[in-house]
C-alpha cells in the first residue's frame, strides 16, 4: 500500500492512502489505541488527518507509528460493521436527467443505486452529512453546473462517486435523486449523528414515507434563554455571538472545533474575571450595547474598541480595556467600532449560561450550531461557579495597540502544504512576494484574499479534482480562481480545493483580528 506523510502546518500530518477503506481502518486504530498528543483525527475521500500537540508528540515517530500501522492487519473490531437502510422515495428533481447522462432508464438508475452497498467513507460540508462511496463503479455523476441556493432536508443526491443524505435545508449541486425521512442528524440523541466513518449503508426503494417531525436541530437556534439574568441587549452591534474555545471533539460527526475567533484574547477576558478560561464570552465586531440587570463583574478585551458607562444617577465613564470593572443594576456598557483589530470579547463573572450543544457553547455559523446571533430584547445570565480571583494583568493576552489596523500589513509564519505539489514551482514564491489584500467578504468562515497575481495550478492538476480531506484553521485553500481563502474557525471539515500553505499554530489566534482592507505577507517556515 502506498502511503504519503504530510505536514499541514506545525501541529497536523496528513496521511494520504490509496482507498477510503485504508483511511478509516487508520482513524479506527487510533481511536482504539491512542498516541499519547494526538488530537481526534479526521478521515477524508482517501486521506486522514492526524493532529497532534508539538512538544507531546514528536512529528518524525508519529510519522513512523502511522506508516507501521497502515502495514497492521485489520482488528477483529475493525470488522463489525453498523448496518443502515434508508427509506427513499425516488422522485428527485435530477432523477430523470442523471439517468441520461448515465445512458440508462430511470428504472435502471433506481434499481443500480438500491442494489449497491455504500460505505460511510467520511464526514463533511454539514454535520451528518456522510460521503457514501458505493462498490458499483459505474454509479457516478458530476456535480450540477450551477449549485441549488435551497436543498431540502432528507434529500439523496450523488455526486461524483458518492452519495449523501442532506442532513438540514442547505445549499448544494449534488444531482437530486430522491428523499428520505431517515432523520441523520439530531443533537437530542445520544449520538447525533446517524452514521460514522466506516458504517454500510442500503437505500430501500419506497412508494411512501412515513410522516416524522424533523428535531429541533433542523431549525434555526435558540437565543439564550438565562437561569441568571445579568445583562440585556439594548443594541446587538455587529454580528455578535457566543463564544467558548470550541467543540473539537466532534469532528466525527462531521462538525469543525468553531470557537472563538481569536482565542488569546477570550481567553484573557476570562481569567480577568476569575472564570475558567473554556467559559463562554461575547464576541463582537464592535456597537454592542448591554444593560445590566444587576451588578456584575465585567472584562472587556480583544480589538480596542472604545468603552463607555453611562447610568441614570451618575457620570458617564471609560473602563478600562483588559480589566475586570464593576457594571451596577440599570448601568449599560456600549462598545464602539474598534480602532484596530476585528474582534472584541466581553465576558461576566460566572460565565455566560447558555446551553451548550455538543459539549460547546460556541456558535458555528457554518454549522447552524450553538445559539443565535444576538438580538435586541435577548436577556443573558451567568452561572457563577468554578469562578476565582480576578487578574488586573494578563502578559498572555494580545496587545490591542498591535493588532493591524486596514491598510496596514500582518506577517503570518506559514508551512508549505499539504498539496504545494499541485502547484508550479515559483508558485510559493509568488504567495511569500506580494502582499494579500482581505476583502470585505470575509467572515468567521475563512479571509478571502486577493492578489494583484493570482496563483494557478501545474498543467497536470488545473482540470484534476482534489478528492475531498480535512483542512484546518489557518490552511491557504486555492480555488479554480486563483485567489486563496484562509480558513478561519467556522471552515468546513473537509473540502476539495489544494492548499498551499497552512499558517503556523503560534499565529492562527491572529487571523480572527486581521481586518478587512488589511494585507497579508506570508513568511515561509518548516513544520
Amino acid at each position: 500500500m502506498t502511503t504519503q506523510v504530510r505536514p499541514v502546518g506545525d501541529d497536523a500530518l496528513l496521511v494520504t492512502l490509496d482507498t477510503a477503506e485504508a483511511a478509516v481502518a487508520l482513524h479506527r486504530s487510533l481511536r482504539e489505541r491512542p498516541v499519547p498528543g494526538v488530537g481526534p483525527t479526521v478521515p477524508g475521500a482517501r486521506t486522514l488527518l492526524v493532529p497532534f500537540t508539538p512538544g507531546r508528540a514528536d512529528p518524525a515517530r508519529l510519522a513512523r507509528e502511522l506508516r507501521a500501522r497502515v502495514t497492521e492487519p485489520a482488528s477483529a473490531g475493525a470488522a463489525q460493521v453498523r448496518r443502515h437502510e434508508i427509506a427513499v422515495v425516488y422522485d428527485g428533481e435530477d432523477l430523470a436527467a442523471a439517468a441520461e447522462l448515465l445512458g440508462w432508464s430511470v428504472d435502471e438508475l433506481v434499481r443500480r443505486h438500491a442494489a449497491a452497498t455504500w460505505r460511510v467513507a467520511f464526514m463533511g460540508f454539514a454535520p451528518g452529512f456522510g460521503y457514501l462511496s458505493g462498490d458499483d463503479p459505474a454509479l457516478e455523476l458530476p456535480r450540477r453546473s450551477s449549485p441549488r441556493t435551497r436543498v431540502p432536508v432528507g434529500a439523496v443526491a450523488m455526486a461524483g462517486g458518492y452519495s449523501g443524505v442532506y442532513p438540514r435545508e442547505s445549499p448544494g449541486g449534488w444531482q437530486l435523486l430522491g428523499r428520505t425521512d431517515a432523520v441523520v442528524w439530531d443533537v437530542a440523541r445520544e449520538a447525533p449523528a446517524l452514521w460514522a466513518p466506516g458504517d454500510a449503508v442500503r437505500f430501500r426503494p419506497a412508494r411512501e414515507l412515513v410522516t416524522m417531525s424533523r428535531p429541533a436541530a433542523s431549525a434555526p437556534p435558540s437565543t439564550p434563554s438565562p437561569a441568571d439574568p445579568v445583562l440585556e441587549v439594548v443594541s446587538p452591534g455587529l454580528q455578535t455571538l457566543v463564544q467558548d474555545l470550541g467543540r473539537p471533539g466532534s469532528v466525527d460527526l462531521g462538525v469543525s472545533a468553531s470557537g472563538a475567533a481569536d482565542p488569546r484574547s477570550a481567553r484573557a477576558a476570562q481569567r480577568a474575571v476569575g472564570n475558567r478560561t473554556d467559559a463562554a464570552a461575547l464576541e463582537t465586531l464592535g456597537g454592542l450595547r448591554l444593560r445590566a440587570l444587576r451588578t456584575v463583574v465585567v472584562a472587556v478585551t480583544g480589538a480596542p474598541a472604545d468603552l463607555e458607562v453611562v447610568s441614570d444617577d451618575a457620570p458617564p465613564r471609560v473602563p478600562p480595556l483588559g480589566r475586570p470593572f464593576v457594571l451596577g443594576a440599570g448601568q449599560e456598557l456600549s462598545l464602539r467600532s474598534p480602532r484596530r483589530g476585528l474582534r472584541t470579547y466581553v465576558a461576566v463573572r460566572g460565565g455566560l449560561d447558555v446551553a451548550p450543544v455538543l459539549g460547546s457553547r460556541s456558535a458555528d455559523l457554518l454549522a447552524g450550531l450553538g445559539p443565535a446571533a444576538l438580538a435586541t430584547g435577548d436577556v443573558l445570565g451567568a452561572a457563577p461557579d468554578d469562578v476565582g480571583a480576578v487578574a488586573t494583568a494578563d502578559p498572555g493576552a494580545p496587545d490591542p495597540d498591535r493588532l493591524p489596523a486596514p491598510g496596514e500589513v500582518v506577517t503570518l509564519p506559514v508551512v508549505p502544504g499539504p498539496r504545494a505539489d499541485w502547484f508550479p514551482a515559483d508558485a510559493l514564491a509568488l504567495l511569500t512576494s506580494q502582499e494579500w489584500e482581505v476583502t470585505p467578504r470575509s467572515d468567521r468562515i475563512g479571509l478571502r484574499l486577493h492578489g494583484e497575481r493570482p496563483l494557478t495550478r501545474t498543467a497536470a492538476a488545473w482540470d484534476a479534482e482534489l478528492p475531498s480531506e480535512a483542512a484546518v484553521t489557518g490552511a491557504f485553500q486555492v480555488p479554480p480562481d486563483g485567489q486563496p481563502v484562509l480558513f478561519g474557525p467556522d471552515h468546513p471539515l473537509t473540502g476539495g480545493y489544494p492548499v498551499i500553505a497552512t499558517v503556523a499554530a503560534s499565529h492562527r489566534w491572529l487571523l480572527g483580528q486581521v481586518p478587512p482592507g488589511a494585507r497579508i505577507r506570508c513568511r515561509l517556515v518548516e513544520a
